[in-house]
């Protein structure tokens, strides 16, 4: 991840960044460090504070930021794009789940739309699909594969 390196970029404290984030300095500290994982909606505000996409924050591409990035995830379409997504693999949820080592009735709520994927899982979605976790959490519309973000480009 490259949290630490986001803040230090726009010369900001952690204390500055935990209370934007609403969150005690020692929390974040532990996100940056790697010692925690930041959970799915803080990472989204920290993207939206540093107008950064969610997968450079995560390291996943050198790219700040695609056109059309949308500030906020679309819930809906992030778990029809989990689901599409699977069935175009033509992976069943259990498999998923032995993948990602979770329970299949997570993979059902996340699909479903119930539960908002955790960054964790994220993270994992897009090392086993090898697609934008931007694209994954509804923010781009552009399917981005993790070869495409390697292109020292714009999108």
């Amino acid at each position: 991840m490259r949290l630490k390196d986001i803040r230090e970029e726009s010369e900001l404290k952690q204390f500055t960044v935990s209370q934007l984030l609403d969150v005690a300095r020692g929390t974040y500290s532990l996100w940056e460090l790697e010692l925690d994982i930041i959970p799915i909606k803080r990472l989204i505000e920290f993207c939206k504070i540093f107008n950064c996409s969610v997968d450079y924050a995560l390291g996943f591409t050198n790219i700040k930021n695609y056109k059309g990035n949308r500030s906020k995830i679309n819930i809906n379409l992030s778990s029809k794009r989990l689901k599409d997504l699977r069935k175009q693999k033509k992976y069943t949820q259990e498999y998923i789940a032995k993948e990602l080592d979770i329970n299949r009735s997570l993979i059902s709520k996340y699909e479903k739309g119930h539960t908002i994927i955790s960054t964790t899982f994220l993270i994992e979605y897009v090392k086993l699909f090898k697609v934008s976790s931007d694209y994954l959490l509804g923010k781009i519309d552009k399917i981005i594969t993790i070869e495409e973000k390697a292109k020292e480009k714009e999108y």
